[in-house]
């Protein structure tokens, strides 16, 4: 009789380890799809390359984007991907209906002169897919490096579609650590 009830602990024991094992999977397993599924359609990661939106963004730094937005404002910062299938981060400079131009090493919306404290150097034509004074049509935006000297953006390429936008920055991560957008 002895023998019976060690064996009923033993296997009690054991059912109890499965169920364990199968709790701890089952919540494993809700985890990695909980975590895809935010990564896949609330945020996104993106490095940054080059120099073109220093001092506000430096190459190497990381962003985080919230993928939900679908209303952008002047002087949010944007990931975005553009025909050639690069990814870029830019800043919004003008949305749709506004006309942007640009003279005198500055920025002009609507026809007045635009105060950007995000913009280091001055802001020059390029030449490319623009002619000014140009009217940012609706459902696209009009974009720009913060390092005006050295970023590709609207300047040569146009305005970019509101589908191209990835997300709005709202962290950025490098080596002095987190900050919010």
């Amino acid at each position: 009789m002895m023998s019976k009830s060690k064996d009923t602990r033993s296997l009690g024991r054991l059912d109890g380890f499965k169920l364990g094992w199968l709790r701890d999977s089952l919540f494993f397993i809700a985890a990695i799809v909980v975590f895809v599924i935010v990564f896949r359609f609330v945020i996104g990661l993106s490095v940054v390359g080059g120099a073109s939106m220093d001092p506000t963004l430096k190459d190497g730094d990381v962003v985080v984007y919230l993928r939900v937005v679908r209303n952008y404002e002047r002087g949010d910062v944007v990931a975005m991907r553009v025909p050639s299938g690069d990814f870029y981060i830019k800043r919004v400079a003008a949305t749709g209906g506004q006309t942007v131009d640009i003279y005198d090493g500055k920025l002009h919306l609507d026809g007045a002169e635009v105060p950007d404290g995000h913009a280091n150097g001055v802001t020059e034509e390029e030449t490319g897919a623009v002619i000014y004074p140009y009217k940012v049509r609706d459902g696209n935006v009009f974009v720009l490096g913060d390092n005006r000297a050295v970023s590709k953006d609207s300047r040569m390429f146009g305005e970019v579609n509101l589908r191209q936008i990835k997300g709005r920055v709202f962290l950025m991560i490098n080596k002095e650590g987190i900050t919010r957008f």
